[in-house]
């Protein structure tokens, strides 16, 4: 059975006055360890789908299981422990907090989880290392250069140890150097964790080097 599954999904915002259709009767099947790249034109509802598998946003109709999990089901309790053990985020804007260092920022998850403040701690000087930032743990975001700050998000979204990684234009704000600095950490990381991820991105040549595309198209 797939890792994940998403059946039939419909998604309209009726929150203007006219309401607007995203996508409707959407499938999407991800093998376990697999890395896909989500492509298609701007508006056409990839973030919206990352943020449905992701339980950030609910279906219209339709159903998403992840890793045997209902998500479409949970409360919103539930959906919050799903988020945080299960799934790993990542923004095309790293969304760091300015007032804690790299290392706190990595460690938040951990808080929020429930983990010691030192434990949480330990566990993002480790992930720092891993991304080749361990010098950088004390530094506050407004210190450290585009490349550094997704690289410690990326840190973040991995501290729980999640097996689904979800990123939202990861390089979109980066210069191609650092973007491809970024995404081969991503794919080390996606293989040393035996992580399914999901990616969504307009870069043609990083989509290529996913495992497979899975393109948007209107009405599709």
């Amino acid at each position: 059975m797939p890792f994940l599954q998403a059946r039939d999904l419909s998604k309209t915002y009726r929150n203007a006055e006219v309401p607007v259709q995203v996508f409707e009767n959407l499938n999407l099947e991800v093998e376990r360890g697999e890395m896909l790249a989500v492509v298609g034109p701007s508006g056409i509802g990839k973030s919206t789908l990352l943020h449905l598998i992701g339980g950030l946003d609910r279906p219209d109709s339709g159903t998403i299981r992840v890793d045997d999990r209902e998500v479409t089901t949970m409360s919103t309790d539930e959906l919050a422990r799903f988020r945080n053990r299960h799934v790993g985020f990542v923004f095309q804007f790293h969304h760091l907090l300015p007032e804690f260092t790299a290392a706190e920022n990595v460690a938040m998850p951990g808080w929020i989880g429930r983990i010691s403040r030192e434990g949480a701690l330990k566990k993002a000087a480790e992930m720092l290392a891993e991304l080749g930032l361990e010098a950088r743990g004390r530094h506050f975001p407004n210190q450290l250069s585009g490349g550094e700050q997704q690289r410690v998000a990326i840190a973040r979204a991995l501290l729980t140890d999640p097996k689904l990684f979800l990123a939202d234009e990861p390089t979109g704000n980066l210069d191609l150097q650092a973007s491809a600095r970024v995404f081969d950490l991503m794919r080390e990381c996606h293989s040393k964790r035996g992580l399914t991820s999901v990616i969504v991105t307009h870069n043609p040549d990083l989509a290529s080097r996913c495992d497979r595309v899975f393109e948007m198209k209107k009405q599709r």
